[in-house]
């Protein structure tokens, strides 16, 4: 049988009605009672004209209700379409305007959001979470008309964070979604007695795919709300968390609330991270702290979340092991990876950088209402081009070389933000870090550093750029250094380097 989404509850709630599905503070929620609010969910939408093929938006912060959407869109056939709640009432309006949902559930907090694009856009119904959706599917008498999606068909669109240009409509198929199950035994080595804490916004891959894996194998999942330092370390301890994942800022966080205030962590088995680089200075500081296994993964969402990974065992401070610290490992057994020339598409040597291209059958259908954006990165015989610069080792080992439309080019030079960024880290006062290229008139740009200090004190930028010319080629070397309290970032924990630019570029 192919596999749907909704067949993880379905089969679970069989299995193992009273077992915990979601812990999400003080509420515990059933694999029983998580199958039929669906259920009851899946009738209300039905009711509400939602036939398969159409689209439902979730307008909220994490909540298991989020996974009650996922589940009753996927067993009438309809779409879920993943909103970002941090955007702005403009930004929202955009994503409606081309994803078209004809019903949105939305918590209290975000109503209002929504309420402001009245008028702007075709929505048959608002949904409000709270006492508005406990009524409706309260009131439920029917069973919902199972619609059995092929594999191919759409059953999520997420957009992109938008870095650059507007936001892409990411479609992603019941097919797509399958892989969730192989990467929870064998790339997050879980298993049904594991516990994985999701704080990763549940609009994002990270949420939707990742956090999603563990339950095709039955284990228990703790939602997060918030991602407070304290608090995360305060729940792996009382929850007993195996695994989880966070962006390298998280991470820099928690160490700092570990350091200063001790939880037992003890359970803790692998704390995977990734969608913003970890420099080493970073790595080495969490493996003394935290005292667990570290995963590295690299993925897109259009590839329905992880492609490589750098596993525990390969975390190895001596010998070829070091070097490998700079790598996003190798790829996973499903797939297919090479690094291409960016303008002529053949194999770049090995050592050399070009663009990563992904064949895999968790590759995207494409983007939502846009063919020419598809046909840009999808041209033909099953492969994905990524867009990311990469070095490809004899080994297999992949070396992240930044966007390849971040690279910057002075005096006919590439020099790749990420390395320099790497180097800088390690210098005593610096918490984080973001290189940008910006314009000069003798070598066309020139390297910028902006830098948020640890602490109140501020570095001297004389210093840190000579620390860097003792350790790289001066090409590649800040020639300017400037100063935040913190970096713009998007949910997903990336810098903003756009908006960096336009600040100093």
């Amino acid at each position: 049988m192919t596999f749907n989404f909704a067949d993880i509850v379905v089969s679970q709630s069989k299995m193992q009605p009273k077992a915990i599905a979601i812990t999400y503070g003080e509420r515990n929620v059933t694999w029983a009672s998580l199958h039929k609010r669906s259920e009851q969910l899946a009738v209300v939408l039905q009711q509400s004209g939602i036939a398969a093929g159409d689209r439902v938006g979730l307008l909220m912060k994490n909540t298991p209700e989020f996974h009650e959407g996922l589940f009753a869109c996927n067993k009438i056939g309809a779409v879920a379409v993943g909103l970002n709640f941090r955007l702005s009432a403009l930004e929202l309006s955009a994503i409606i305007d081309d994803a078209q949902p004809r019903v949105v559930i939305a918590d209290q907090e975000h109503r209002a959001t929504l309420d402001r694009l009245t008028g702007r856009h075709v929505l048959n119904r608002i949904i409000t979470l709270g006492s508005a959706y406990e009524d409706e599917l309260a009131h439920v008498s029917a069973d919902p008309i199972y619609v059995r999606g092929q594999p191919d068909d759409r059953m999520l669109i997420l957009y992109s964070s938008g870095t650059t240009g507007r936001a892409k409509g990411i479609t992603l198929s019941n097919k797509n979604f399958s892989y969730i199950k192989p990467m929870a035994t064998d790339l997050y080595r879980m298993n049904e007695n594991s516990v994985y804490l999701l704080g990763s916004p549940l609009f994002h891959i990270g949420g939707a795919a990742t956090g999603s894996a563990l339950m095709t194998l039955g284990g228990r999942t703790v939602l997060m709300r918030d991602a407070d330092p304290r608090n995360i370390l305060e729940t792996i301890e009382c929850e007993r968390v195996t695994h989880t994942f966070f962006v390298p800022a998280v991470i820099q966080r928690l160490v700092e609330a570990q350091e200063q205030d001790q939880r037992d962590l003890s359970s803790l088995e692998i704390l995977s991270y990734g969608a913003a680089p970890m420099t080493e200075a970073l790595l080495r500081r969490a493996s003394e702290i935290l005292g667990c296994g570290f995963l590295g993964v690299y993925g897109m969402t259009e590839t329905s979340g992880t492609v490589t990974a750098l596993f525990p065992e390969e975390h190895d401070w001596t010998g070829v092991g070091a070097r490998r610290l700079q790598s996003v490992g190798r790829p996973l057994p499903w797939i297919g990876l090479e690094v291409r020339h960016p303008e002529s598409c053949e194999a770049a040597p090995l050592g050399s950088v070009g663009e990563i291209w992904i064949k895999s059958e968790a590759n995207t259908l494409g983007y939502f209402n846009n063919p020419t954006e598809t046909a840009s990165a999808m041209p033909g015989g099953g492969w994905l081009r990524t867009g990311d610069g990469a070095v490809l080792d004899e080994d297999g080992f992949v070396y992240l070389k930044d966007r390849i439309k971040d690279m910057i080019i002075s005096g006919g030079e590439n020099v790749y933000p990420a390395e320099v960024e790497n180097v800088l880290a390690d210098y005593p006062g610096v918490s984080e870090v973001a290189v940008i290229g910006v314009a000069d008139e003798t070598w066309g740009e020139t390297v910028k550093a902006i830098i948020v200090p640890v602490g109140t004190e501020v570095p001297d930028a004389g210093e840190i750029i000579d620390f860097a010319r003792e350790r790289l080629a001066h090409y590649k070397c800040p020639t300017s250094v400037e100063f935040q309290s913190e970096l713009p970032r998007n949910a997903t924990g990336k810098v903003l380097k756009n908006q960096l630019r336009q600040i100093y570029g």
